[in-house]
């Protein structure tokens, strides 16, 4: 049975089509209008595993905030439907990934109960700047989290254990949230794996 959704989400400050394959061979394709955060979004599809499609269109004119916090909204969505009931995944996971300098520590639960725990200090090294054109606030990456953790209804922790580099920082968050993510949603038994019954 093929683990897959497609999502829209139309509000009159952005306009975003998601297609997600869980089971797929890292096919991505991603347009947001915001280059730096689309290599960030793919890093989430390839790295995870998933054949992704994300189009969206949005007010970057004013700021790339609602772009950002909408697209992780509606991933999270697709997410959440994309897993069904869940029944056979191993639910729990947890990695290391570094890049260079910088090491990040992810653990995920599919738990149902929506919650981040975001340690990870961006810009180190106090510095503010935009990543890209139109600009990427690193702090968005913080508000892109929080949305699609509570709209896939997970659990999910990020740590930063070292870094200097802003892109090798956000870089390695979401190659390492990919990575937890592949082996939580890997389907290893048939049953619902909670003693509730239900995730």
């Amino acid at each position: 049975m093929s683990r897959s959704a497609q999502r829209v989400r139309k509000t009159k400050e952005t306009a975003i089509t998601i297609d997600l394959e869980l089971d797929g061979s890292g096919q991505v394709n991603v347009d947001t209008g915001i280059p730096f955060f689309d290599h960030m979004v793919t890093q989430l599809g390839k790295h995870g595993g998933f054949d992704l499609s994300v189009q969206a269109s949005g007010d970057v004119h004013v700021d790339t905030h609602h772009t950002v916090e909408d697209v992780g909204i509606l991933l999270g969505e697709t997410l959440r439907e994309a897993l069904g009931d869940k029944a056979g995944v191993r639910r729990f996971a947890s990695v290391a990934v570094p890049l260079d300098e910088t090491l990040i520590d992810v653990a995920v639960d599919l738990s149902g109960r929506p919650f981040l725990v975001y340690s990870v200090d961006p810009s180190p090294g106090g510095e503010s700047f935009l990543l890209g054109q139109p600009g990427f606030d690193p702090q968005l990456a913080e508000e892109f989290w929080r949305a699609f953790a509570h709209a896939a209804a997970i659990t999910l922790h990020l740590r930063m254990v070292s870094g200097k580099n802003t892109h090798h920082i956000l870089e390695a968050s979401f190659k390492a949230v990919a990575r937890a993510l592949r082996d939580a949603v890997r389907v290893e038994g048939v049953g619902v794996p909670s003693t509730k019954g239900t995730l």
